[in-house]
Parts: C-alpha cells; sequence; structure tokens
C-alpha cells in the first residue's frame, strides 16, 4: 500500500509541478505577450497596405479624370477659338498645337520598340585606323 500511495504521490507531484512551470513561468508570459503584440503588428501592416492600395487606385482615378477633363477643355477652346475667330492666321492661335495623325502613329510606334543598346558604327578601341584620323 505504501508503495502505490508514493506513487499517486508522485504523479500527483508532477502534475502540480507543470502546472506551477506552465502558469508561473515569467518568460512564457513574456513570448505569450510578444507574439499577441507581433500578431496585432501584422494586422495594422496588412490594413495599412490596404489603405495604401486603395489610396494609389483612387489617386489613379482621380489623375485620369483630371487628364480627361483637361483634354476636353482644351479641345473645347480649340474649336471656340476657330469658331469665334476664324480669320485668325494659324500660328497666332494659341490653341493650334495638335498632332497630325501621323505624328501620333509615329510616336505610338516609337514608344512600343524597345531601346537601342548599341552604337551606329565602330568606336574606340575597335575603330579603323584610318577612321580615327
Amino acid at each position: 500500500m505504501t508503495w502505490e500511495y508514493a506513487l499517486i504521490g508522485l504523479i500527483i507531484g508532477f502534475i502540480i509541478g507543470a502546472l506551477a512551470v506552465r502558469f508561473g513561468s515569467s518568460k512564457l508570459r513574456q513570448q505569450n505577450a510578444q507574439q499577441a503584440e507581433l500578431e496585432k503588428n501584422r494586422a495594422e501592416l496588412e490594413e495599412y497596405r490596404k489603405e495604401l492600395v486603395s489610396h494609389f487606385a483612387r489617386s489613379a482615378e482621380l489623375l485620369d479624370n483630371m487628364a480627361r477633363d483637361y483634354r476636353q477643355l482644351y479641345q473645347h477652346m480649340a474649336k471656340s477659338s476657330n469658331d469665334l475667330m476664324p480669320n485668325m492666321p494659324v500660328q497666332d492661335n494659341p490653341f493650334n498645337y495638335r498632332l497630325s495623325e501621323s505624328e501620333a502613329e509615329t510616336n505610338k510606334a516609337t514608344a512600343n520598340m524597345p531601346p537601342r543598346d548599341y552604337s551606329e558604327g565602330a568606336s574606340g578601341l575597335f575603330r579603323p585606323i584610318q577612321d580615327k584620323k
């Protein structure tokens, strides 16, 4: 019987000791507090990122609207200046700047081409001797 009481006492002692270490450890409480703070900071960072993305999306939308409105205003002013002052020479008209279709297509074509990363001819050490004169 004594043997059984000793074994039961030992098991109960281990359980009480494990509970005391588990709930009484300051390092564990500190680790849990830091983990909670880390999760809170991650959530705040994710919320900030979402706000930043929505801010830039809204800013891009507003800039696009502003560019479209400016284009409409310019077209209105150009049309009005032509209608109200038909005898004015083209060079005197402040709203005469318009790209022709061929210039616009040329600009689009050059914008779509990749940049050239080479020079037109040999240069430096690889240039023939007669060209260096």
